[in-house]
């Protein structure tokens, strides 16, 4: 998909900020307690989603994160299809307190290929 610039930009930044997990960490990390955060839209974790994974669009992120995971101190692994959307929600959590939100680098489509 083609992203305009500016948004690319802003993903970019945003992943300049967090870390981005490989997704063979990804099953290990849940393992140990990490929550697996799908921040696409309702339709897109309806088709497919991480068995466990919670639910939050990104438009309700800011909004509704602290009732979904109240410990800032939580590992927080959002994803989105591939890389932009989870890193930009990663970043976002970081801003809000969330020490450990990361990205899964490729998203939903890169962790699939690991199965």
């Amino acid at each position: 998909m083609a992203y305009t610039e500016k948004f690319q930009h802003l993903a970019d930044v945003a992943m300049s900020h967090v870390a981005g997990i490989a997704p063979a960490q990804v099953n290990g990390l849940l393992a140990q307690g990490a929550v697996a955060l799908d921040i696409r839209d309702k339709e897109e974790h309806d088709a497919d989603h991480i068995a466990g994974s919670l639910h939050l669009s990104r438009g309700k992120l800011e909004m509704n994160i602290e009732g979904l995971i109240p410990d800032l101190s939580t590992m927080v692994l959002c994803y989105c299809n591939a890389n932009n959307r989870g890193a930009l929600s990663a970043d976002t959590l970081r801003q809000m307190g969330y020490s450990n939100a990361r990205y899964i680098a490729g998203g939903l489509k890169a962790y699939r290929a690991t199965e």
